[in-house]
């Protein structure tokens, strides 16, 4: 029998027997594992979470589940041979990071890539950063149970792995940088295949945001939703588009040109608030200015050598090592004793998809590195993920450390 609302109005409210009700609903915080390895988490990551009820009161994360070694490993190695292990760090944009290691150690050799160099650096990069954002925003829907958005973004990304493969061949892992230039230059229609990809990739987040900027579950779970303010973003050191997204206006392609970025035109989308939404929505606008990039540089793109002439650095060309003596002695010094690095010690990055990538190396003078330390933008935006989650809902927390977009390789240590 139902209750006339007039009447429950009327009803006195009994206080004591309110707070003997509740009293049994909230009796123990409940401790739970997120990860490693989690369902809902991306990646080997453990964050531990005391809950009352579904409200997350306390979070510790714990770093370090992924065991790769690299830093250890790339001291038995020459320093070309280093770049198969940068792809490993962030495998969803893995030429940025032997871009910014080859960048590193070119700064301590003193030289400048070529010009053509330069620019095709600066294509495959930006198709590296789309790729990214394009994982990240699909899989961070996901999240939050959206499913076909992950394929408007995830079979534009397939797209462009068609092209690397075709130009290295290898799609996840690609290896294209060397120290002084590039494995290879690019093959005959590469730029008809990459303009033909940036309109399909433009019209899959265009699609994406209209489904999901006025969706009422999307704005519920992501607007004022594990806030970030400007001075927290910055004390952890966060970089690229989670600290853009806090309202920072802080971009290494801005701040410190290299490859040419001065040249061209493009916008650095920055958010206000550093909600989830913000971290979510400024990756849509980035895939769009890192179009407009590509096609300047395609369109200005030089012709020339895409290796420095030096043969202390570069590899002689393969009909020189067959057909006379000293390339192949060339060939031979370089693969068995590696490019001599002179002795002393730097610190260099680029603006990597997730933020500052950086490579801080030490070297005795041979053809090995004496010790490389890396600087993952990762490493920072986990290191205050349980500060961002804190009060927060456990739904949540799941489509916020989406909006950072954790990649586990970055974490090793």
């Amino acid at each position: 029998m139902s209750i006339p609302a007039s009447k429950i109005l009327e009803t006195p409210l009994d206080l004591q027997k309110e707070q003997e009700f509740y009293k049994d609903l909230h009796t123990e915080l409940m401790f739970l594992n997120l990860g490693p390895s989690h369902p809902a988490a991306h990646g080997t990551l453990r964050t531990f979470v005391a809950l009352d009820g579904e409200t997350i009161k306390a979070a510790v994360a714990e770093i370090g589940y992924l065991h790769r070694g690299f830093e250890k490993t790339v001291e038995q190695r020459t320093w070309n041979q280093v770049i198969p292990y940068t792809d490993r760090l962030n495998y969803c944009s893995a030429a940025l990071n032997n871009f910014g290691f080859c960048k590193a150690v070119e700064r301590m050799l003193d030289i400048e890539v070529t010009p053509r160099t330069a620019a095709i650096r600066v294509i495959v990069g930006e198709l590296m950063r789309i790729i990214d954002h394009l994982i990240a925003i699909g899989t961070n829907i996901l999240d939050m149970g959206a499913l076909t958005n992950f394929w408007y973004t995830f079979n534009q990304r397939e797209k462009v792995y068609d092209i690397m493969d075709k130009l290295c061949g290898a799609r996840l892992t690609n290896s294209y940088g060397r120290i002084g230039g590039l494995y290879r230059d690019l093959y005959n229609g590469f730029e008809e295949d990459v303009l033909a990809v940036l309109k399909d990739c433009e019209e899959g987040v265009a699609t994406v945001e209209k489904l999901v900027r006025k969706n009422r579950i999307f704005i519920d779970r992501t607007k004022d939703v594990c806030v970030v303010s400007p001075e927290m973003a910055l004390s952890y050191g966060f970089s690229g588009p989670t600290l853009r997204a806090s309202g920072v206006d802080w971009d290494l392609r801005k701040q410190t040109p290299y490859w040419g970025y001065d040249q061209y035109e493009f916008e650095v989308p920055v958010g206000t608030t550093g909600d989830t939404w913000d971290r979510i929505l400024i990756r849509f606008y980035e895939v769009a200015e890192s179009a407009k990039i590509i096609r300047q540089a395609i369109k200005t793109l030089p012709k020339g050598p895409i290796t420095v002439d030096d043969k202390r650095i570069a590899l002689p060309p393969k009909a020189d090592t067959y057909q006379n003596i000293e390339g192949l002695i060339n060939h031979f010094k370089l693969i068995f004793e590696g490019v001599r690095v002179p002795e002393g010690e730097i610190y260099d990055s680029i603006e990597a998809a997730n933020g500052e990538l950086g490579f801080y190396i030490t070297s005795d003078g041979s053809g090995f590195p004496y010790r490389i330390r890396v600087r993952p933008p990762c490493f920072m935006n986990f290191a205050a993920f349980p500060e961002m989650i804190e009060g927060y809902m456990l739904a949540d927390a799941m489509a916020s450390l989406g909006s950072i977009n954790i990649i586990a390789g970055e974490l090793d240590r």
